[in-house]
């Protein structure tokens, strides 16, 4: 039996989610069709972490065992001959040992949210980012935003629907940037409440239009109240770039 590291690259938008539902297609359920398929195993997937509806992934890791031998080089093309059509790429694949997980053993995750900042619709970016038509300002977006870096209880910026024990989570970076009419939004942690950068996103929308300031979202954070922070962020910008290890 041999343990599979994989990262895989998607687009959101077909999918219900990473992770396998009754509603709808997963990307977790194309990955273990395609594993059957070439190898006529039953797996399971483990990835990372799961993504929303409408998610994408530059670098989701996830991990597999399989009885069956293969080369890794071999494994990934014959994974992504499997996959076709779906908008899913296996874009790496390397044994692992015995005691990795694709979760449970990672020290750290990374995702970036990418806002398209002008008055004209996007003929390329529909679905692949959030199209804010109103003037944002990134500087004081990035301002505020390092209020949210570090230790803190994070309920303000948590789903109502949330299955972590505990709104505590280190924020290690929260950095705005703008190039032309595009703004990104890093951030890094050990993980992540369910909506946690969309809902941080929504909020530093609303510092990006002048109608809050760096203290509203201080006040926003310390009153640990769902209610009293931005609206929940759309998906279409939202992708998960890597895993640490």
């Amino acid at each position: 039996m041999q343990r599979w590291k994989l990262t895989v690259e998607y687009d959101g938008r077909p999918f219900v989610g990473w992770q396998r539902q009754d509603n709808g297609p997963s990307v977790q359920q194309h990955l273990e069709e395609a594993v059957r398929r070439l190898s006529g195993e039953t797996v399971r997937v483990h990835g990372s972490g799961r993504t929303d509806a409408g998610v994408h992934a530059l670098g989701q890791v996830c991990h597999f065992d399989l009885e069956k031998s293969f080369t890794g080089l071999k494994l990934r093309d014959a994974l992504n001959f499997h996959l076709k059509p779906e908008p899913i790429a296996v874009v790496e694949v390397e044994p692992a040992a015995e005691d990795f997980h694709a979760r449970l053993t990672s020290i750290g995750r990374s995702y970036v949210y990418r806002i398209v900042n002008r008055r004209a619709p996007l003929a390329l970016d529909a679905g692949r980012a959030w199209h804010v038509t109103r003037p944002l300002n990134a500087e004081a977006m990035h301002e505020a935003a390092q209020v949210l870096v570090g230790a803190h209880d994070f309920t303000s910026f948590r789903a109502s629907l949330c299955q972590a024990k505990s709104p505590l989570k280190t924020l290690d970076r929260l950095d705005v940037e703008r190039s032309g009419d595009e703004i990104r939004v890093h951030a890094a942690a050990r993980s992540f409440l369910h909506h946690q950068v969309r809902n941080m996103v929504g909020t530093l929308e609303l510092v990006g239009t002048g109608k809050w300031t760096a203290a509203d979202l201080r006040r926003a954070l310390d009153a640990r109240d769902r209610a009293k922070a931005g609206p929940t962020a759309p998906p279409d910008g939202l992708y998960f770039v890597s895993a640490r290890y």
